[in-house]
């Protein structure tokens, strides 16, 4: 399957309910496939990052979690299809599993949070099989795989937080016997009701990234190089356009 470039990084160009199916079939393979999910942020630090550009190359998977990404991606003349937001391609996840009786790790976090979000995820989804449990804060990364590969999850979700998501996953996929494993960043939390996503009018307007800072002026700091991402894009534009492609 193709990619879409959008600023040095290839995106898999697919609607929501593409992506879900992927993600289905990717699961009952059991190879050991991984997804991420890069916004504008973690573009930007694979352009200063070779072995995030190369963990992002190298996925099964990538989607554009971002508006800036599809945002860009347009000015470009290379639109994608749409946005598909990690958390929801991970929530459709979560009810096929607990449809058809398929397996999940939950991988990430602070202490306790991961065993609050599969308490959240059970009730939520009746019947999901929740195998293990583990948080974000280890140093060796054998005993964590160890405890993986012994539940053997159909589905792992690693909400580590980038890069380091998206290094752990390419650093691993070949340790671990799963079936899929996808980098969801603060999904977790979300899950666990330690944070609250977007109310949905934030979401459809594309505004969440602003709710979110609205809600941790931290981020703001984070999102101070943002315009530079579609600075780069509109360059890009202009560059085509003289070159006779745009």
């Amino acid at each position: 399957m193709s990619r879409i470039d959008v600023l040095g990084v290839g995106f898999d160009d697919l609607t929501r309910e593409n992506a879900i199916d992927l993600c289905k079939r990717l699961i009952d393979e059991h190879r050991s496939a991984y997804m991420v999910t890069p916004n504008p942020e973690i573009v930007m630090a694979a352009w200063e990052n070779a072995e995030l550009h190369d963990a992002i190359c190298n996925a099964d998977l990538v989607i554009p979690d971002g508006i800036g990404v599809v945002k860009a991606a347009r000015i470009i003349g290379t639109p994608l299809k749409e946005r598909l937001p990690g958390i929801e391609i991970g929530e459709a996840i979560l009810e096929y599993a607990a449809q058809t009786g398929k397996s999940v790790f939950l991988l990430g976090a602070k202490p306790g949070v991961a065993d609050a979000a599969k308490k959240k995820m059970q009730e939520t989804y009746p019947g999901l099989n929740v195998c293990g449990t583990n948080d974000g804060y280890f140093k060796d990364d054998g005993p964590v795989v160890e405890k993986i590969n012994a539940a053997q999850p159909d589905f792992l979700m690693v909400c580590l937080g980038a890069p380091k998501q998206e290094l752990w996953m390419a650093q691993n996929a070949e340790r671990l016997d799963i079936g899929l494993m996808a980098g969801l960043g603060g999904s977790l939390d979300v899950f666990a009701g330690t944070v609250m996503r977007a109310p949905k009018a934030w979401q459809k307007m594309n505004a969440e990234w602003l709710y979110r800072c609205i809600k941790e002026p931290w981020r703001f700091k984070r999102i101070a190089r943002l315009p530079l991402f579609i600075i780069k894009a509109w360059i890009k534009r202009i560059r085509k356009f003289f070159n006779g492609k745009g």
